[in-house]
C-alpha cells in the first residue's frame, strides 16, 4: 500500500525531485519559431510566460481558443504565451505551415508559436530539460496543452496538466499573482 501511495504522488508530481538549483535561467533559452524566426526568451525579462505543448488533433484542442483569450487579454499586463507544437502524443503530424495554417484559421491565433519540436524524452528540446531538472517530474508533460508558467525571476513557478483550462480561476489566479510580483 506504501509503494502504492508512493508511485501516485510521483505521477501526479506531488513528490518533487529536482534541486531547484538553477544554474540558469529561462532566458538562457531559444526556440525556432513557426515561421523560421528566432523566439529569444532573453526579449521576455520581467514578463510571465505561459510555455504549452500543443497539438491539432487533440481533444484539449480547443484549448487554443482560451490561450488566445488570455494572451488577448494580459499581453499589455507583461504576459507572454507561447505554443510549442508536438508530435510526441501522436496528435500533430502536419508540418510547420500546416500547423500554423490551421491555428490561425480556427483559432485566430497571433501568439508566438515555435517551431514543431520535441518536449519529452533524450531528443527533447533543451528548455524542456531544464525545466525538469529545475522543477521535476510535474514540469514533464504527460499529454498535449501542458502548461508551464515562468515568473519574472526567470525560473518555473508551477506547472498545469492538459485539463486545466488557461480559463480557470486557479489558473487565471497564479497568472495575476505573478504579474502583481
Amino acid at each position: 500500500m506504501k509503494n502504492l501511495l508512493i508511485i501516485f504522488l510521483l505521477m501526479f508530481g506531488l513528490i518533487e525531485t529536482a534541486s531547484a538549483n538553477y544554474s540558469k535561467l529561462v532566458y538562457d533559452f531559444e526556440f525556432n519559431s513557426i515561421d523560421g524566426s528566432k523566439i529569444k526568451l532573453n526579449d521576455f525579462k520581467n514578463k510571465v510566460l505561459v510555455i504549452v505543448n500543443v497539438a491539432s488533433r487533440c481533444g484539449y484542442t480547443p484549448q487554443y481558443e482560451d490561450l488566445q483569450e488570455l494572451w488577448s487579454n494580459y499581453k499589455n499586463k507583461n504576459l507572454v504565451v507561447i505554443g510549442v507544437p508536438t508530435n510526441n502524443f501522436r496528435q500533430e503530424p502536419g508540418t510547420n505551415k500546416e500547423i500554423k495554417d490551421f491555428c490561425e484559421t480556427n483559432f485566430g491565433i497571433n501568439f508566438p508559436m515555435t517551431e514543431k519540436i520535441e518536449v519529452i524524452g533524450k531528443n527533447a528540446h533543451p528548455f524542456y530539460k531544464w525545466a525538469k531538472e529545475n522543477h521535476g517530474i510535474s514540469a514533464i508533460p504527460k499529454w498535449n496543452f501542458h502548461k508551464i508558467v515562468i515568473g519574472k525571476n526567470g525560473k518555473v513557478v508551477d506547472t498545469f496538466a492538459s485539463f486545466t483550462k488557461p480559463n480557470s480561476k486557479k489558473f487565471l489566479n497564479l497568472i495575476e499573482k505573478e504579474i502583481k510580483n
